[in-house]
């Protein structure tokens, strides 16, 4: 790497101050980051001057501080809009997070789907992109269908093609593997679903964080994703959806806001995004999903996609060479995640060793227990990586890794 490189990386590591601590003694090394990453100092300060500066509700009173709440609210929108390329502002709508905007759709779209209709999904999924479709299934006799992976942590595509018939309505898949790092070929998956006019929703929560996302380019009905995986903040994510369906389907949250209406008799909903945002907004929260989409894009993105896969290719390259190590999930086109288990031992036993080297790695099944009962394994070591690791925690976790073995052998 040559020296510029590394003094942008290091001002951009600069910007995180919870990686500037010890942990058991040792210097924390933060290599958790697909269950969620760390956040700079622009997010925080946001947030901060958010509450301190502007506080108050949005859309609903004419003095300064909702007005400035407001905007900032709404130039949140603006922004996330931009970074997914949505053609309209209003296609956005502010969710918890990803787990939140599969909810509002699976029950949303009660009206569009019977009894002995089909609803994909596939065997890498998440459970929160499990569940929901399993909730909608038993209200509307709907049937759910996996679609198939092999070894290697890789779709099936043609048996995926093979799959869809005139009763699937709804393809629902993961952009981006929390579990084995696999980026799913979504293009080609969307096409094939929109030639038999099934809707697609695509779980962005890995993915938005590492990949350029251009909604009308992938023509997607639903995206998805979480701030706090975008270094923004927890309790807020989104949803965007083509305006045709959004406004075809009903809201299953209701209260203020989302009413354009009400008497004693019957309520109107409101227009596109407020019919699907019911009470108080989490208004902090979108003004730092705001500050996070400022921050990613202030990256030299190609620079941040190069040193991430260097730090995995380095990591597989090394833990490779240790004996009984085995990598779950070895697709052709992955990200920067790396699960592993070692014969013999338990992924939790591992865990709580690399903690004590001040080392932050996540252990278990990673809310996809059907995918570990697929490689019939009760969990992984997982190691994810983000722009502000380094080489050198690589090498810091390898030798964790060996002290363990060492310890529980």
């Amino acid at each position: 790497m040559n020296t510029k490189k590394k003094e942008v990386l290091n001002k951009i590591r600069d910007e995180f101050p919870i990686l500037d601590q010890k942990i058991n003694g040792e210097d924390l090394i933060y290599l958790d980051n697909a269950a969620s990453t760390q956040k700079p100092k622009s997010v925080i300060n946001a947030i901060k001057d958010y509450y301190e500066n502007d506080h108050s509700n949005v859309h609903r009173g004419v003095h300064t501080l909702s007005v400035r709440a407001t905007e900032a609210y709404e130039n949140a929108r603006v922004k996330v809009a931009e970074f997914l390329n949505s053609p309209n502002v209003h296609q956005i709508i502010f969710t918890k997070g990803t787990t939140d905007s599969i909810n509002l759709i699976a029950s949303s779209v009660t009206n569009l789907v019977q009894k002995d209709d089909e609803i994909l999904i596939t065997s890498m999924e998440h459970h929160s992109n499990i569940v929901p479709w399993q909730e909608l299934c038993k209200r509307t006799g709907a049937v759910l269908k996996v679609i198939p992976i092999n070894k290697n942590g890789e779709l099936l595509i043609d048996e995926y093609a093979n799959m869809i018939s005139s009763r699937t309505k709804i393809i629902s898949i993961v952009h981006l593997s929390n579990t084995l790092g696999t980026i799913n070929p979504v293009e080609d998956i969307i096409e094939i679903a929109k030639s038999h006019d099934v809707i697609t929703v695509i779980d962005g929560a890995q993915a938005a964080g590492h990949l350029p996302i251009d909604v009308q380019k992938l023509d997607c009905d639903f995206y998805l994703f979480s701030g706090h995986k975008i270094f923004g903040p927890t309790g807020i994510g989104v949803l965007y959806g083509k305006e045709n369906i959004l406004n075809e389907i009903d809201p299953y949250q209701f209260g203020g806001e989302m009413i354009l209406k009400v008497t004693f008799e019957e309520t109107t909903y409101n227009d596109l995004p407020h019919k699907f945002e019911a009470g108080t907004p989490n208004i902090a929260g979108a003004v730092g999903i705001g500050a996070s989409i400022d921050f990613i894009n202030g990256l030299d993105r190609d620079l941040a996609h190069q040193h991430e896969m260097s730090l995995h290719d380095y990591a597989l390259e090394k833990l490779e060479e240790i004996g009984g190590v085995r990598i779950i999930g070895n697709a052709s086109n992955k990200s920067a995640i790396i699960s592993f288990v070692i014969d013999g031992l338990h992924p939790h036993d591992i865990g709580t060793i690399i903690n004590q080297k001040g080392i932050a790695v996540r252990t278990g099944h990673h809310c996809t227990m059907p995918l570990m009962d697929f490689y019939s394994i009760p969990g992984t070591v997982r190691a994810s990586f983000s722009i502000y690791n380094n080489h050198s925690e690589v090498d810091k976790l390898i030798d964790a890794i060996k002290l363990a073995i060492k310890m529980l052998k």
